[in-house]
């Protein structure tokens, strides 16, 4: 009984207690209507009973950290100070109002009750709220970057008369806006005051300092620059043409960018492009005569290494020595050896005997040229000296074009007289032709194949004179490039020619090793034609009284010449070597008012 008594007694005392308290709630918020409720703080501001509009009038009084905060911005030794406000950070008091007039008057019944008795007893804090304007901020660091911010710079070196010049390089740097906006956001959030540390990106230049390869320009400049190469230059630049050719590089080296000096390449490149010709050499084999009495091969002239100018490795080896200071530089060249060198033996290419005394039994092939010129006789001993000594691999075919050489006076000839065209006339090396028919013979009676071989436009006395000569048809001219007389050697050993002048005589002899050949040849003569009647012409540059023979007649000619190489009782192959001579008339030139012989024939005009 007692015990219902108490529990509705309580539950009476709730309910007044409840009544009483939500009509205190109600009646202090119709008193502090459109206010803030009693207890209610922004930060450390006591906004109760204040109006919005006043919230923000005390708000502005009391938080000033915008104007009054300092942040420095520090870079390296370099410090900026400002204001949170400058760099975009603003109190947000209308909604720091709208939050301090919101306590207690959002929920249900209860939670307000709840949060104006904490606000009453206890006190509600409304936290600051502050923005953060980043185009403010940014304008800001653009600012601090017009500061901050320089280009990359390489450094170089320039050429100024002879005086070189060095060109520093710069670390490039540049503010990093985006990081230090996020920074800056961070430092204000906290409404203190702080340090911040403005993040800037360094860029290195490649290559910082020129100071060494404007010294190594210093000292290429100090003497002339010379390119050589054995047998021929120096080819010199003076300092003065150096300067205008210096050239400053960047290369990689391992990777790393590097500063070299080099040489313009645009003036190097074509010169020694124009320089390679001249400098090429055509390997030659070292040269011998046989020694009859010891059987073994005498050295008389060395071979030659043969080279060509390898333009790429030259042109890198001159960048090479300039970029090291050295003045003088070796031409660079490809090589190739010789076939036979200098200690060639004569049992290592097989020459051990006159092929010609084993093959037709006679010392060597000879011509006689009694009463020849000395322009001619001249021309017969510089022609002859070209191949005393050269050797003849096995299998090769000979040219004579590749040993003549330009035959002109600049080499040694003379002016005598020549067969050009229909005429007899007089040029440069009369007389060559001795030499090619010596040498035809000498191929002919050793039994080497004939290639190439031209006969003479008609009979020439030369080649017929002395008891041994073979008679017509036994002929060769030369005319290079386009006439030439070429034979093979044709066996397993290398053919060794020495040419000899004794007197009126050109003699051809070949060694090697006979492998047993023989030659046996006929002559067959027909279509016999006689010169033509010999006449006389007036020469107005010829003295009077002065009579000279300028062509010397020969009868028309067919001759066959039929050879046959045999070996050991088999013939090896045989040949037909035919020739046909044209009539020649003699022709005599006198000087204006001579007396001509009785019944003399003069060419009319």
């Amino acid at each position: 009984m007692w015990a219902t008594r108490l529990l509705v007694a309580g539950m009476l005392a709730c309910a007044a207690f409840l009544a009483g308290s939500l009509l205190i709630l109600g009646g202090i918020r119709f008193f502090y209507s459109g206010s803030a409720l009693p207890g209610v703080y922004v930060g450390d501001v006591d906004v109760s009973g204040l109006s919005a509009a006043e919230i923000q009038v005390a708000l502005a009084g009391r938080l000033t950290y915008p104007s009054t905060g300092r942040l420095a911005l520090r870079d390296g030794p370099a410090v900026w100070t400002a204001s949170p406000g400058e760099v975009g950070a603003v109190l947000d008091a209308p909604s720091m109002a709208t939050e301090a007039l919101a306590v207690g008057r959002t929920g249900d019944p209860l939670d307000e009750l709840g949060a104006q008795l904490d606000a009453w007893f206890r006190g509600v804090v409304v936290p600051p709220i502050l923005l953060f304007d980043e185009r403010a901020a940014a304008a800001y660091l653009d600012g601090l970057a017009a500061t901050i911010d320089r280009p990359t710079v390489e450094a170089g070196a320039l050429i100024n008369g002879r005086e070189v010049q060095v060109t520093a390089g710069q670390i490039g740097r540049q503010l990093d806006v985006e990081t230090s906006l996020a920074r800056l956001a961070t430092a204000t959030a906290g409404m203190t005051d702080a340090v911040i540390d403005l993040p800037v990106r360094e860029t290195p230049p490649a290559i910082l300092d020129a100071s060494a390869q404007a010294e190594v320009a210093r000292q290429l400049l100090s003497q002339p620059f010379s390119l050589t190469a054995d047998g021929a230059g120096p080819w010199v630049f003076p300092p003065e043409k150096l300067a205008e050719m210096i050239r400053f590089r960047r290369v990689e080296d391992g990777g790393t960018p590097q500063l070299v000096v080099g040489l313009d390449e645009a003036v190097l490149i074509p010169m020694l492009t124009d320089l390679a010709p001249s400098l090429e050499q055509t390997p030659a084999n070292a040269r011998f005569i046989f020694n009859d009495d010891t059987r073994q091969l005498d050295l008389i002239r060395s071979a030659v290494i043969g080279r060509t100018l390898d333009v790429p490795a030259s042109l890198d080896a001159i960048q090479q020595a300039a970029g090291r200071a050295q003045h003088e530089v070796p031409l660079v060249f490809e090589t190739q050896a010789p076939a036979v060198g200098n200690d060639a033996t004569a049992a290592q290419l097989g020459i051990t005997e006159n092929v010609l005394m084993a093959s037709y039994g006679i010392e060597g092939a000879s011509t006689f040229f009694a009463g020849s010129s000395p322009e001619r006789i001249q021309n017969i001993t510089t022609a002859a000296a070209q191949f005393h000594g050269v050797l003849v691999a096995p299998g090769e075919t000979f040219s004579m074009g590749d040993y003549l050489g330009d035959v002109s006076l600049d080499n040694g000839y003379a002016e005598a007289l020549i067969i050009f065209g229909n005429r007899t006339i007089k040029g440069v090396g009369g007389g060559v032709c001795q030499v090619s028919t010596t040498l035809f013979r000498a191929a002919f009676f050793a039994g080497y194949p004939i290639v190439e071989r031209h006969p003479h436009a008609y009979r020439v006395g030369y080649y017929e004179q002395g008891t041994g000569s073979p008679g017509p048809g036994m002929d060769a001219t030369v005319f290079l490039p386009l006439v030439d007389f070429k034979f093979t050697n044709d066996t397993p050993y290398w053919l060794l020619m020495e040419t000899y002048i004794y007197g009126n005589q050109l003699l051809w002899k070949f060694y090697s090793t006979s492998d047993g050949r023989t030659v046996s040849f006929t002559s067959d003569r027909s279509n016999k034609v006689d010169a033509p009647e010999t006449i006389y012409r007036e020469n107005p540059d010829l003295p009077k009284g002065k009579i000279v023979q300028v062509d010397y007649k020969a009868d028309g000619l067919d001759v066959v010449v039929q050879r046959t190489v045999q070996r050991k009782g088999d013939v090896l192959y045989q040949d037909r070597i035919k020739t046909h001579y044209l009539p020649w008339r003699a022709i005599y030139e006198f000087g204006p008012g001579t007396e001509l012989p009785h019944g003399a024939k003069v060419e009319k005009k």
